[in-house]
């Protein structure tokens, strides 16, 4: 267990380090051009959580996510203590991720996001960005085929939800602490919190859906 609930710590540590150290050098580099920082974010990002999955998911399942543990304890697949554990271990090492970024980019450890991150059409990206990732990260067959997935898809949710796809609560509070290209306004967090469990909510609905409907359409032996 203890193995385990380091694997989710350092995991959150290192993609939250991740997702700001490279807006931090996106934002940087492109010289006022948000397109290219983003592109430079997504694409570190999809490699990392690629990478993150393939190495810590026989260790501890890779959650490195509030909502993907809460569906596993709905779903019985992690008793209520390890969960609990996920849970702290995920937002310590997402708020940790975020300090060791800052500190690499020579910004204040910690520094109040002032990005403004806010609406309807924000908690609606959320809602749909952590539905996804909730269902096919807890429907993939393998660790394999979740490292693949689940980064193909934070990679497109980047680009096609208005709220660039946090879709982690826990990662939503460390970026709260980057006042950087990847930050969110501690204000604006709860907002976004909300849509995620929503969306964490729906994203179980689909699981219970298909699996059923899998039932359904087997064929008697």
């Amino acid at each position: 267990m203890r193995r385990a609930i380091a694997a989710e710590f350092l995991g959150a540590l290192l993609l939250t380090a991740t997702v700001v150290g490279s807006g931090i050098m996106g934002e940087r580099l492109a010289d006022g051009n948000l397109a290219v920082a983003l592109l430079a974010n997504t694409g570190a990002t999809v490699a990392v959580l690629a990478t993150l999955i393939a190495v810590f998911g026989p260790i501890s399942g890779a959650h490195f996510n509030p909502v993907v543990t809460l569906i596993a304890l709905w779903r019985r697949q992690l008793p209520a203590g390890r969960s609990i554990a996920y849970l702290l271990a995920q937002v310590a090492g997402c708020c940790a991720g975020a300090v060791i970024a800052n500190v690499m980019f020579e910004l204040p450890a910690i520094a109040a996001s002032t990005q403004a991150r806010t609406g309807a059409a924000q908690w609606l990206s959320e809602v749909i960005a952590t539905a996804g990732l909730a269902f096919i990260a807890c429907s993939a067959p393998t660790v394999s085929a979740a490292a693949w997935r689940v980064a193909a898809w934070i990679g497109a949710a980047y680009w096609f939800t208005a709220s660039t796809s946090f879709a982690n609560p826990a990662i939503t509070i460390g970026r709260s602490l980057s006042d950087s290209f990847a930050g969110i306004r501690p204000a604006d967090a709860p907002g976004f919190i909300a849509a995620q469990l929503v969306g964490g909510l729906l994203g179980a609905t689909l699981l219970r859906f298909f699996a059923q409907k899998e039932a359904d359409g087997k064929v008697p032996a």
